[in-house]
This record gives C-alpha cells, sequence and structure tokens, in this order.
C-alpha cells in the first residue's frame, strides 16, 4: 500500500504557473486567452452576417461538438473593443442576449438575426493595447 502511495504522489508532478492559470480561466468558463499567436491562413466560417472584429487575427478556429471555437486578438484596448462589437452585434441585427464589461474582462452573448445559433464573444484584456477575443457559436 505504501508502494502505491509512492507511486501516485511521484506521479503527481508540479505543474507551471502558466498551466495552473490556463486551467483556471477554463474551469471560470472564461475560455482561451489568446495575446498573441500566427494568424489563420484562411478566416473561420462564422454565421451569416456576423459583424466583423477590425484588426482581428484569427488563431486558431476548431469545432468542439456542434460548438464552433474561435481564438484570436485585436490590437486595441477592451472599452473601444467592447463597444465596437456591442454596436456591430445592433448594426448586424443581431439579438444581444447578455452583456457585462468589467476591468480586465467582457462578454458579449448573442444570438444570430435567423435565430439559427447563439454564442458568445469573450473579451480578456492582454494590456492597454490589446485584448484577447474568445467566439464560441452553437446552434440555438
Amino acid at each position: 500500500m505504501a508502494i502505491l502511495l509512492a507511486f501516485t504522489v511521484a506521479g503527481c508532478g508540479g505543474k507551471s504557473e502558466a498551466e495552473k492559470e490556463r486551467e483556471a480561466a477554463k474551469e471560470s468558463g472564461r475560455g482561451t486567452v489568446t495575446c498573441d499567436g500566427e494568424a489563420m491562413s484562411s478566416k473561420p466560417a462564422l454565421p451569416a452576417g456576423f459583424p466583423a472584429i477590425e484588426g482581428m487575427t484569427f488563431v486558431t478556429s476548431k469545432q468542439t461538438g456542434p460548438t464552433q471555437v474561435v481564438d484570436g486578438y485585436v490590437n486595441r484596448g477592451l472599452d473601444e473593443l467592447y463597444d465596437d462589437v456591442n454596436s456591430g452585434f445592433d448594426s448586424a441585427g443581431y439579438t444581444v442576449l447578455f452583456h457585462e464589461k468589467e476591468e480586465d474582462d467582457a462578454e458579449v452573448s448573442y444570438r444570430t438575426k435567423d435565430e439559427a445559433n447563439e454564442g458568445q464573444v469573450a473579451l480578456r484584456s492582454c494590456d492597454d493595447d490589446k485584448t484577447s477575443v474568445h467566439i464560441t457559436v452553437r446552434p440555438a
């Protein structure tokens, strides 16, 4: 029994601070925080009429079950980007289901104009001049 316990404890190697922060962000519902990275070779297929986020660098796009997840960043501050995302959804005829802004993060939940999809745009401040963008899209 003591040997089994020793192997179990030995197998639990320490995690780096960055790994712990990523796991904490994922568990909090904040999504991935992407402050840099290489641009994708093509833009992800977002729903029809999805408002363009000016200056967005799309880094990843993946399908997780029925949900599409897109991550990237913008070289602009959180306040300006939050206002642009809200007004973009209004201009596109999307329904804003919920929006909230705090000091270092913000979320805007939406439903598409055709009511086929809904999701969220989560914004996380990287610094004063860069903001992480995490977009989810799922069937309504």
